[in-house]
């Protein structure tokens, strides 16, 4: 069956890969491709990335999924991309700065998931200005604003010779096109813009942080473009990168995990959006619920004016480490030593038929997830994981009775982020989920359980990407625009409805899950001096 033309090309650039997929305009993915990106650690909590490889692997993924699909160059009309709200900083000649000193400049990105900025971020914080309403009330260390701060305190010399300083996502927009623009979600998400006011930068609370040149050194002061909005054709240097043509158009890009709702969600903006949360867990996990008012949420981000769709409001909770937290787990336990990957599918074929036998496996057994922080809805980012009912057991029993408490824990601190959101007006009875989580059974079954939500995934095995190319169809379609193109692109969908068998052993644990926050918060308090 012959693709449905013309075709959109979606690019995703998460933490460890460059991904590119081509869909035509029905949203059927016809081929798609991925490659490594570079991570540098020179110290704890610092962790950057090379802006210029980020490029290259992006070109190469969109050049080997164009080959897989057959498609034509010229029958692809629009690219749209996705990034991790990673920083990119460049000099006044547009070549790489490095984000520590004594480092490599090609090192130009400090990475999402760096943590260098945690005291900016809690001055942020004591400010209380009123910005802070809008994300939750508390700054994370993950947002731009604070890791601008660490730059002109800590690394002036960088600071002084910044030229332009970008979210990834736009960073790819700009290399396409040569074009500035940037979209409302990257900087309403993670800058403190704010898209729903005529003068959207809180003046006072920059100056309050010593960030009055903020327009100056990040080279914007045109408003953000909303997302899917029309930036420009490729430029001549940008298509022959990519191996597109200059009749191909870029639309206003998207944060990763805010491409995988809407790619997720996009057949529901005109709906009962109150009912619906997507997910989208791999590393780390986004929860994003949509609304048509704004609604205020301690320790959840939001509410963000048009983040992921013009004229809605978007409360944005998340987990700092849940796919990485998995990996921790196993790299810990003595018996899965040397069993790299396959540790995860181990653990998944030993442990859904006992799953089915039995609700609970490891009574005294529970874990707090929260190893990198705790994102929302604490809003503690140093926070500390917990594992209480250890034995010297290092038996395979042992390592998937952790595996199956750190996955039930990770399930709990997904429903603690909901149970926030519903004390707010929403209803959430769908879990739209996206990401590498999609693939353990393990873990679909417990979100399902222990929230009592049907848990819903895309028969698109790319969401992700699909959210992209439906940026990029929306910039094309002047008329109908994202809401148009997101219906005319979602495809069909799987659902898994929870156990009501599981109710009640879920909910004890539950308890015992927030009985453990209380008691850390308490032997915290007992630590500090």
């Amino acid at each position: 069956m012959s693709p449905t033309y013309p075709c959109f090309v979606g690019v995703d650039v998460g933490t460890g890969s460059a991904r590119a997929g081509v869909f035509d305009a029905n949203g059927k993915l016809l081929g798609s491709a991925a490659h490594a990106i570079a991570m540098n650690r020179p110290k704890p909590d610092f962790v950057e990335q090379d802006s210029e490889n980020i490029w290259q692997s992006v070109c190469q993924s969109v050049r080997d999924a164009m080959a897989k699909s057959g498609v034509p160059a010229q029958k692809v009309a629009a690219i749209g991309f996705d990034a991790t709200c990673s920083l990119v900083i460049r000099d006044q000649d547009n070549k790489p700065l490095g984000v520590t000193p004594n480092g490599a400049d090609n090192w130009d990105v400090i990475v999402w998931m760096d943590h260098r900025a945690v005291r900016e971020a809690e001055e942020c914080t004591a400010t209380g200005a009123k910005v802070l309403e809008y994300i939750g009330g508390t700054m994370s260390p993950e947002m731009e604003i604070p890791k601008l701060m660490w730059l002109k305190r800590h690394h002036n010399a960088a600071w002084q010779k910044m030229g332009a300083a970008y979210d990834l996502a736009d960073f790819l927009s700009f290399q396409a096109t040569g074009s500035n623009a940037r979209s409302c979600c990257t900087v309403t998400c993670k800058w403190t813009y704010l898209a729903h006011q005529d003068e959207p930068w809180d003046r006072d609370f920059l100056k309050k942080i010593d960030m009055e040149d903020l327009n100056d050194k990040i080279n914007m002061h045109d408003s953000a473009l909303a997302v899917g909005e029309l930036i420009g054709s490729l430029s001549g240097q940008g298509a022959a990168d990519l191996g597109l043509t200059t009749d191909c158009v870029v639309g206003a890009g998207l944060i990763d995990a805010h491409a995988g709702a809407l790619g997720t969600l996009g057949e529901y903006l005109d709906g009962n959006l109150d009912q619906h949360f997507a997910m989208i867990a791999g590393t780390s996990t986004c929860h994003m619920a949509l609304s048509k008012e704004p609604r205020f949420i301690k320790g959840v981000w939001g509410p963000y004016f048009g983040a992921i769709a013009p004229n809605l409001w978007l409360n944005e909770g998340g987990q700092s480490a849940t796919g990485a937290l998995l990996d921790h787990i196993v790299a810990m336990h003595p018996f899965s030593h040397d069993m790299g990957r396959d540790a995860h599918k181990l653990a998944g074929e030993k442990l859904m038929p006992m799953m089915a036998e039995k609700t609970d496996l490891a009574p005294r057994l529970h874990v707090l997830p929260d190893f990198h922080g705790n994102r929302s809805p604490l809003a503690d980012p140093e926070a500390l994981g917990v594992i209480s009912g250890l034995t010297l057991d290092q038996s395979e029993e042992s390592f998937l009775k952790l595996y199956w408490a750190t996955a039930c824990a990770i399930a709990y601190g997904t429903r603690h982020i909901i149970d926030a959101m519903n004390d707010t007006g929403y209803d959430i009875t769908h879990i739209h989920l996206s990401g590498g989580h999609t693939a353990s059974k393990v873990l679909v079954k417990l979100y399902a359980d222990v929230t009592a939500c049907t848990v819903v995934m895309s028969d698109c095995e790319e969401p992700v990407l699909l959210g992209s190319a439906m940026l990029a169809a929306g910039a094309l379609d002047a008329k109908g625009g994202l809401a148009r193109a997101a219906r005319q692109m979602a495809g069909k969908e799987t659902a898994h409805a929870p156990d009501p068998s599981a109710k009640a052993e879920h909910d004890r644990r539950y308890a015992i899950f927030h009985q453990m926050h209380a008691h850390r918060q308490s032997l915290d308090s007992m630590s500090k001096t």
